[in-house]
C-alpha cells in the first residue's frame, strides 16, 4: 500500500459532530450508569463517582446509539444497553490499570494508585456484576450473548498481553489477534446490540463495521506512543514502551533492521526502568525504519474494511453519515 499524505489533526469538535445524531441520548448514558452502580456502601459509591470523573469520550455508547437508529428507529432499551457497554469498558479499563501497575488514566491517577490494587479489582468486578444485573433486567438474550461473549474475548486479550513481553518472537499475527480480543470485540458488540434492539437485519453488517472500526481505533491508539503528547493520550510519552507492550510500529521494525539495531532493542527490553533517552532512541528507530508509515497504512486497510461493512446497510440519513465519520476519527487521532 501506498503511504497516505498526514492531514492536520482533527479538531477537537469532531467527536462532538459524529455524537450529534444521538446527543440528547448520549446525555443519559451517565444518569443511567449512576442509576445501575447505586449501592448504599459509601467506599464503593466513592469509587463509582470518582470513576465517572475519569470517564472518557464515551465513543462505544455512541457507536451503539447511532446503529440503534439506523433503520428501524430508536430503541428506549438502547439508552441502558449502551450504558453497561461504557460500564464494561470501565471495568477493562479499571482491571487493565491494575495488572499493569499503572498510575494513570486519560491525565488522572488511576483507581489502584487512589486506592489499592484489591479495591481496583473489586471495583472492575462490581462493575461487570452489575452489568449482567442490568442485562438480565432487560432482558435481551441476543445482548447478553454478544457483550458475554466480547468480555470473554477481552479476558483472553488481557492474558495475552501479559505473555506478549519479547518482541522478537511476537509476530504481525499475534499482535491482530490481541487487539482483535482486548478492543474490536467490544466495538463490534456495541454495534451489533444497537442493531439487535434497533433494525437487526443488520446486526451482521453492524458487527463486522464495529470489528473492523476496532482494529482501526486500536492500531492509530498504539501509533500515539510514538507520536503523541502526553496533553493527547493522557498517559506519558513511550507509556507501552515504558511498560514493555510490543505493538504494530515495533513488530513491523524488528521485522525490517539488522542485526545491530535488533540487538538495541533486545537490550532494551531487558532494562527495569528505561530513561527518556533510552526510550527515545527505540521511537527514532522505530521512524527510520517505516515501522510508523505501515501500521497507518494497516489502520487505513481495516477503515477500508469498516466502510465496506457499512455500505452494506444501505441506508442513509445522519446516524449513517456520523458512523462514517467515526471511520476517519478512530484513524485521524494518530496523524
Amino acid at each position: 500500500m501506498t503511504n497516505v499524505e498526514s492531514p492536520a489533526a482533527p479538531r477537537p469538535s469532531h467527536l462532538a459532530r459524529i455524537q450529534g445524531p444521538v446527543r440528547q441520548r448520549l446525555d443519559g448514558v451517565v444518569d443511567e450508569i449512576r442509576r445501575i452502580l447505586l449501592t448504599d456502601f459509601d467506599m464503593q459509591d466513592e469509587v463509582n463517582d470518582y470513576l465517572l470523573k475519569m470517564r472518557g469520550k464515551l465513543f462505544r455508547p455512541t457507536l451503539l446509539l447511532l446503529t440503534n437508529e439506523v433503520g428501524a428507529g430508536s430503541h428506549e432499551d438502547a439508552l441502558p444497553l449502551a450504558a453497561v457497554v461504557e460500564m464494561v469498558h470501565l471495568a477493562t479499563l479499571v482491571h487493565d490499570d491494575a495488572v499493569d501497575h499503572s498510575v494513570l488514566r486519560r491525565g488522572m491517577p488511576t483507581v489502584n494508585h487512589l486506592w489499592t490494587h484489591q479495591v481496583a479489582i473489586i471495583t472492575g468486578d462490581y462493575l461487570y456484576a452489575r452489568s449482567i444485573t442490568e442485562l438480565a433486567r432487560l432482558g435481551h438474550l441476543e445482548a447478553i450473548s454478544a457483550l458475554a461473549h466480547a468480555s470473554s474475548q477481552m479476558s483472553v486479550g488481557e492474558l495475552r498481553q501479559l505473555t506478549s513481553y519479547d518482541a522478537l518472537d511476537f509476530s504481525e499475527a499475534d499482535y491482530e489477534r490481541l487487539i482483535s480480543c482486548k478492543t474490536a470485540s467490544l466495538m463490534a458488540a456495541a454495534c451489533e446490540i444497537g442493531a439487535l434492539v434497533g433494525a437487526s437485519e443488520y446486526r451482521d453488517s453492524f458487527r463486522r463495521f464495529g470489528h473492523a472500526l476496532g482494529m482501526a481505533f486500536q492500531i492509530a491508539d498504539d501509533l500515539l506512543d510514538y507520536t503523541g503528547s502526553e496533553e493527547e493520550t493522557g498517559k506519558p510519552t513511550g507509556h507501552d514502551l515504558r511498560e514493555r507492550k510490543v505493538t504494530l510500529p515495533l513488530v513491523e521494525t524488528l521485522r525490517r533492521v539488522g542485526g545491530v539495531e535488533r540487538a538495541r532493542i533486545r537490550d532494551f527490553f531487558t532494562l527495569v526502568d528505561p530513561s527518556d533517552t533510552e526510550i527515545e532512541e527505540i521511537v527514532q528507530i522505530v521512524r527510520g525504519t517505516g515501522g510508523l508509515d505501515y501500521a497507518r497504512n494497516r489502520a487505513e486497510f481495516f477503515a477500508a474494511e469498516a466502510t465496506a461493512a457499512l455500505d452494506e446497510v444501505g441506508e442513509d440519513g445522519e446516524a449513517v453519515e456520523a458512523l462514517r465519520a467515526s471511520i476517519a476519527y478512530a484513524i485521524e487521532r494518530s496523524r
